[in-house]
């Protein structure tokens, strides 16, 4: 189940059964908290008012009593959600939803993803999903159950985010890919257009990735030193200088949440048309009418953040053998690049200088 509230609609006068959606013991440590604010850490994608609307509503119960918004949690309290409907059936069901598969075998098989498809069943999205047409795709085969967490999807990449993705078939595929994945032995490698120009040929952000305080669906960057967020590095390299936009190719070193994203956007370069991370704005150039026409041609040419997982290499989880993978960028992405390519070669490179 994801970890968000849906909307609450106020308690009947008279009592009604409820129905546990999250629950969560209170470590030893913990120092006297609000509850909504306790609830708002562990329900990342929920805000805090609408933790306070469920209190208000009677949903919200520590140690099987509805409490207040400012009943502060204390160590081993049990704090649980409890809603007026039963929890979203989150079973994995088969739909014919066409896949690119670019590799297929006994043990697995490497799937090149459109943007705009949603890799698993999540909030609003409980259907429609690549694991679902995975679903499909494998319905025949008896030893596949979409529904086990020992096959299926080994990692996974933004909605809006185009690119390869490997999916495990067997349980010893799971485990062989899931530990290459952990140790860093694969290599993944992404196109992205980003706004601005570097001084430099290419580079390495590290900085710890966690949930952004101000907008929980969004990804921020701490320093590594500060204990906060998990550790996360990214390398680029310039591959096109386009004078106001940089197409680069970003090597991941991590796999975070955003982790892409969040670091371009962390040194000053959000990915273009990303809106979530600022990306959606004229960020660099003049204001003329005509450049603002062309950047708004842009947008809807791929409306969408500008990011391509292109190359992905493992080893084989039962020959042992190197598979590495290369997809070049969609049909979106690539009329983008051209758009910009066409646009710097009638325009003074002067122009662009320290942008």
């Amino acid at each position: 189940m994801a970890d968000n509230i849906e909307d609450i609609e106020e308690l009947d006068e008279e009592a009604q059964q409820l129905y546990e959606h999250f629950r969560f013991v209170v470590d030893k440590g913990q120092e006297a908290l609000r509850v909504d604010k306790y609830m708002c850490e562990k329900l990342q994608h929920s805000s805090r008012n609408r933790i306070q609307k469920a209190a208000d509503a009677g949903f919200v119960h520590v140690n099987d009593r509805p409490v207040k918004s400012n009943y502060k949690v204390r160590p081993g309290d049990v704090v649980t959600l409890m809603l007026d409907r039963p929890r979203f059936d989150s079973t994995i069901e088969a739909e014919d939803i066409p896949l690119d598969i670019v590799y297929e075998d006994s043990e697995l098989m490497v799937v090149n993803k459109p943007a705009g498809l949603v890799v698993h069943p999540g909030v609003g999205n409980f259907h429609g999903t690549l694991v679902n047409a995975v679903a499909w795709h494998m319905k025949d085969v008896g030893s596949f159950d979409p529904n086990d967490p020992e096959v299926g999807l080994v990692h996974r990449i933004d909605k809006d985010t185009s690119g390869l993705l490997v999916v495990a078939k067997t349980p010893t595929a799971k485990t062989s890919l899931g530990a290459q994945f952990f140790n860093k032995t694969t290599h993944r490698s992404y196109v992205a257009l980003v706004w601005g120009n570097f001084n430099e040929d290419e580079g390495r952000i590290e900085g710890n990735i966690t949930r952004d305080p101000k907008d929980r669906l969004r990804m921020t960057v701490c320093p590594p030193d500060s204990g906060i967020g998990k550790p996360a590095v990214t390398h680029y390299r310039v591959m096109e200088r386009f004078g106001y936009v940089t197409l680069v190719e970003c090597i991941l070193e991590t796999g975070r949440t955003h982790q892409i994203r969040a670091h371009m956007r962390h040194i000053g370069h959000p990915l273009f048309g990303d809106e979530r991370y600022g990306g959606c704005e004229i960020l660099r150039g003049n204001r003329s009418s005509s450049y603002k026409a062309f950047i708004t041609n842009c947008f809807k040419l791929c409306d969408r953040q500008a990011l391509h997982a292109r190359t992905l290499g493992f080893r084989h989880p039962l020959t042992g053998r190197q598979m590495d993978f290369d997809s070049p960028p969609p049909a979106d992405l690539a009329a983008l690049i051209e758009k910009w390519r066409v646009y710097i070669s009638g325009t003074n490179n002067n122009t662009f200088e320290n942008q």
